[in-house]
């Protein structure tokens, strides 16, 4: 079930994003384990119309959110404002009450409408004026930024970025993928004709499903050496938080069930590891003067901790 679900939206994508097949299904897995996704990436390589494919193909409520130095926490969340018809106070909802929102360069806006983005993500509601509004299910928060040009750009903090399950870079087309996205998009733009594949309330179902698939306890224990080894190396200044072993965990389950698998292999938690622990630590300033990148220090993470192997 979970597997035909992905495949449907998989395929829907594709008609408008070109090549990417891995960035697609870790965009999918993110959704299946209702995390939220930060789409990093120079301008131009199509990470709004990634953002904006996985929306149409959800059949959810949509919104973006064009974030500004100018735009204001009120602005995301809604304002409680005085009808002068009925005489009292009416909430009127920002545009962060859809099911799927894009926060469209998210590095523009100032902290304090970043964090506004805070509550939303981690407890599925908001607050106005001590009053509490729930958020419909799902809800996914799929932001954009901009690494290269920072004029004008507020960096997100730390506790903002660790809200996010999964972080994405989609990279250039190969020259055949370039070809290929100049006949697609010569006569009109495929996402004005995308068409949802699913419903919310199928969604939430496959979201409960994956959920079920199995962990064994040495593959368990795998997921909990690898971000403890994150704590210890001697080239990380901070380690990925117990969050983000959540986070490896519930993704591993996702990736299996969208590859058809009831089980978890080593292999998928090999594969997450740089998209979901790289934003959740930091390297040393001496291992940034040598060069040296976060990635690097994951590989090295992953070859030392000894993985599981099937008992004969």
């Amino acid at each position: 079930m979970v597997a035909q679900v992905a495949a449907r939206v998989r395929e829907n994508i594709q008609k408008v994003i070109v090549g990417k097949g891995l960035v697609i299904d870790l965009a999918l897995v993110a959704v299946l384990c209702e995390g939220h996704i930060l789409i990093e990436d120079v301008p131009g390589i199509g990470k709004t119309t990634l953002a904006r494919s996985i929306a149409a193909s959800l059949g959810c409520t949509f919104r973006r959110i064009q974030f500004t130095p100018d735009l204001l926490p009120s602005d995301v969340t809604g304002i409680s404002y005085f009808n002068q018809k009925v005489q009292e106070f009416e909430f009127r909802p920002g545009p962060v009450m859809s099911q799927v929102v894009l926060a469209d360069e998210i590095n523009r806006a100032t902290p304090r409408t970043q964090s506004a983005l805070l509550e939303a993500m981690q407890e599925r509601q908001v607050t106005v004026d001590g009053q509490t509004y729930p958020l419909s299910r799902p809800f996914l928060v799929l932001a954009t930024q901009n690494p290269i040009e920072l004029e004008g750009t507020f960096p997100l903090p730390e506790a903002q970025v660790d809200r996010f399950l999964i972080r994405l870079a989609i990279g250039y087309p190969t020259k055949e993928e370039e070809h290929t996205i100049l006949l697609r998009f010569e006569q009109q733009d495929p996402l004005e004709d995308l068409a949802p594949v699913t419903t919310p309330g199928e969604l939430v179902g496959v979201q409960q499903q994956v959920r079920q698939v199995r962990v064994e306890e040495s593959v368990r224990g795998y997921i909990v050496d690898v971000v403890r080894a994150t704590r210890e190396h001697h080239e990380i200044q901070l380690g990925a938080s117990p969050r983000g072993t959540l986070a490896l965990y519930r993704c591993a389950q996702a990736l299996a069930a969208i590859r058809g698998r009831a089980y978890v292999l080593p292999d998928d938690v090999k594969l997450l590891v740089p998209y979901v622990l790289t934003h959740r630590i930091l390297i040393s300033p001496a291992t940034r003067l040598r060069g040296r990148l976060v990635a690097d220090v994951l590989m090295d993470v992953i070859e030392t901790v000894p993985v599981p192997v099937e008992k004969l």
